[in-house]
């Protein structure tokens, strides 16, 4: 096979829609430049490698894409597979193309393993960033995948299986949300042949063998249609079969437990007519003549999917026998073949920049804009991929807001996901919604076609642990966990503080702490201003003596002395169970005769508290609950045995939260609960919202587990109460 006869296929592809000579010269310069790069180079099936390239470059122009992703078609491969270098393709070709390849180079570089969760993390994490940089990147992708997969047979049977499973879970979704239907539907058939050939032969049987009896059914219907269209004036239209791809009719077998028999849509009709207006009286024609079937008729022209699909559905009995037939105009049928390529097909006579390519997207789909978004204000990938996957690939509940603009969420999403989706400051202001015109609970369950208004007010005290079970998407709860983070924060900033002016009064000195002297003595803690130092105290991670000792430069112990001076307790004294009591805390240490021993704040042990030791990087021993998240974040070697006293008399603080419903009374009931039961209430707070929930926290002073126990039972019997927790 010549040159000539190798460039021939692309060359007649892009000729239906690029005729401007310094267009086809550009590409010809790509091909050349490829073929030379290539040259020797086999594939597995034996014949040259730039058949590859050639093929994907065809595929990208069947969805006529500028010449600068055709030519990062033809040599996408050229970073990973020859001694191209990043700046010979600037040189030679551009920043935008040369940016293109790099970045699917970097796809092409991670290995999909399905047994690896973090491998996996990895690539959907760089698929969607590299999506959100220019979705260019991921058009050349999905052709590229689709040639690999089309080849497969070539492979051995592990990486058969592998590439498989990584197009079914990651590039059969992505072309779906893109709205490329035809490339998702041949992606899904053949992943599906390889990780489950018996059924996929199974139902190709089944499809084959009634293919002919489908075929009369709906030759026959089509000209029933026809005729009814023509006798009621329709002069341009057509009607055509529509083939449901194997894989979909797997699906729907498993999720709706069905035999094959039982699907429906398998006698399916589309008719494509020339407007939108002829689109609604076509179904007004249609249900007059046929009887459609209750409950299947669907309007997704005046609520179009989020991948910008738009059709009329309706499910018709003719015969005995049930129909699917869609319907509408040119634009949309084009539109659900091609998705959002559709909008953007290059023309020449305009021209089109990244810039201009990704403003076209943005306007067309929510969700894209809404990426592109949420990567610019996160700092975290696994957020961002996680919103990605679980939110916008998963979402098809589609709901309004009072203007009438569409929100997609997923399955059991709330009106707090509708809030958060918004904005985060609508989110975390909310104290009620209204659905459909009535006031309806925060963990309400939204329906497609729900009318959502969501009420704030600048007074709320926002987000509360409880909200996290209400949340269903995880754009909400990643926000929710932000505001908690921070409010928590906070609340150990004010603590370290407290701490560290205990210790200085103690000490009878006077210091004063810059930013600068802070970052100097602790930035290896992450510590880079005056409340980071506050922070790490307040999470027991620098103890204040340590503070102290450092700033003025006296001597400490350090945790390697403390350690080892645990270490070095004789074992006849260790057999013998010395131990010494710290009476302030009630705690006794095994093996030492004077350590500083504190209570932990982040989880604040009671008497009775399945407790351990931490030597924190002073002088000090922070006792812990075992249940404490931090004590799994700890180096084991810094763990130490503690055991509680005998004092009988010492008060502990801990800190509770209560959701319960808002009525009359109901905080007085609570509190009369708790000092009735041998409490002492140092603090309460209170917010109450319009959707009936109240989150009510209070700081008990209690002598020990059985009497916070005791409490908390007397509490829960107060009507109206969803939950109890004890909190940090």
């Amino acid at each position: 096979m010549t040159k000539a006869d190798i460039f021939k296929p692309l060359q007649n592809a892009i000729s239906s829609y690029l005729t401007r000579p310094e267009h086809l010269e550009f590409i010809q310069k790509a091909f050349d430049f490829a073929y030379e790069k290539h040259a020797g180079q086999l594939r597995k099936s034996g014949e040259p490698y730039i058949i590859h390239p050639i093929q994907v470059a065809c595929t990208l122009a069947e969805y006529q894409v500028d010449p600068s992703t055709i030519a990062s078609g033809l040599m996408h491969d050229l970073l990973e597979d020859t001694d191209t270098k990043y700046s010979d393709l600037k040189t030679l070709f551009g920043e935008e193309v040369a940016d293109i390849v790099e970045g699917l180079t970097k796809l092409h570089l991670l290995h999909y393993e399905g047994s690896k969760a973090s491998e996996q993390v990895k690539n959907h994490q760089k698929m969607v960033l590299a999506m959100a940089k220019d979705i260019r990147v991921i058009f050349v992708k999905l052709s590229d995948r689709l040639n690999n997969m089309r080849t497969l047979s070539h492979l051995d049977y592990e990486r058969q299986v592998r590439i498989s499973r990584e197009t079914l879970d990651i590039f059969a979704p992505i072309a779906h949300r893109l709205g490329m239907y035809r490339m998702k539907a041949e992606l899904e058939d053949l992943a599906f042949k390889y990780l489950y050939n018996e059924d996929y032969l199974e139902i190709a049987k089944q499809i084959k063998d009634k293919k002919g009896n489908r075929e009369v059914d709906i030759k026959l219907m089509q000209k029933e249609l026809e005729v009814l269209l023509k006798t009621e004036g329709f002069q341009l239209f057509n009607i055509n079969g529509r083939i449901k791809n194997i894989y979909s009719v797997y699906r729907k077998m498993h999720i709706k437990d069905l035999e094959f028999e039982e699907i429906n849509d398998l006698l399916a009709l589309r008719i494509i007519v020339e407007t939108i207006s002829d689109c609604y009286r076509a179904i007004g024609i249609v249900h007059s003549k046929f009887v459609p079937v209750p409950g299947r008729f669907k309007d997704y022209i005046a609520m179009p999917k989020p991948n910008m699909y738009q059709s009329l559905h309706t499910t018709v009995v003719y015969h005995g026998k049930i129909y699917e037939i869609q319907i509408r105009t040119k634009q949309m049928d084009e539109i659900a073949e091609k998705g959002v390529a559709a909008h953007w097909a290059y023309k020449e006579s305009q021209g089109q920049s990244r810039k201009n390519i990704e403003d076209i997207i943005s306007s067309k789909l929510r969700w894209y804009s809404e990426l592109i978004k949420y990567t610019e204000e996160s700092n975290s990938d696994e957020e961002i991929l996680n919103i990605f996957t679980d939110d916008i690939l998963n979402a098809n509940v589609y709901v309004f807001t009072p203007n009438g603009d569409i929100i997609d969420l997923t399955v059991g999403a709330t009106p707090l996901d509708f809030a958060f989706r918004i904005h985060t400051r609508v989110g975390e202001k909310t104290v009620g919604a209204i659905v459909n015109g009535k006031i309806v609970p925060l963990d309400y369950t939204l329906k497609t076609g729900d009318v959502v208004e969501i009420k704030t007010s600048q007074n709320a005290v926002g987000p509360n642990d409880n909200w996290l079970k209400i949340a269903k998407t995880s754009n909400a709860r990643s926000k929710i966990k932000n505001f908690l983070n921070r409010q928590r924060r906070d609340l150990l900033v004010e603590q370290g503080k407290d701490d560290l002016e205990k210790e200085i009064q103690s000490r009878h000195i006077i210091l004063t702490l810059t930013d600068k002297q802070c970052k100097e003595l602790f930035e290896t803690k992450g510590v880079k201003n005056i409340e980071d130092l506050y922070y790490e105290i307040g999470k027991n991670t620098i103890s204040p003596i340590t503070v102290i000792n450092a700033i003025t430069g006296k001597e400490t112990i350090t945790e390697d002395m403390l350690i080892d001076s645990i270490n070095k307790v004789p074992e006849a004294k260790r057999q013998g169970k010395l131990r010494t009591l710290h009476s302030d805390v009630n705690i006794v240490v095994e093996g030492l005769t004077n350590p500083s021993v504190k209570l932990a704040n982040c989880c604040t042990p009671v008497l009775g508290d399945e407790i351990i030791g931490f030597i924190t990087k002073g002088t000090g021993i922070v006792v812990h609950r075992k249940i404490c998240k931090n004590v799994q974040t700890f180096e084991k070697e810094r763990l130490l045995d503690v055991f509680w006293g005998n004092n009988a008399l010492r008060k502990y603080e801990t800190q509770i939260k209560i959701t319960v419903i808002n009525r009359d009374n109901v905080l007085a009931e609570i509190i009369n609960a708790a000092t009735s039961s041998k409490g002492k209430i140092n603090q309460v707070s209170a917010q109450v919202n319009r959707s009936k929930e109240g989150i009510i926290k209070m700081k008990l002073e209690v002598g020990s587990v059985i009497e916070l126990d005791q409490i908390l039972a007397n509490i829960s019997k107060i009507r109206g109460i969803f939950s109890i927790e004890r909190i940090a």
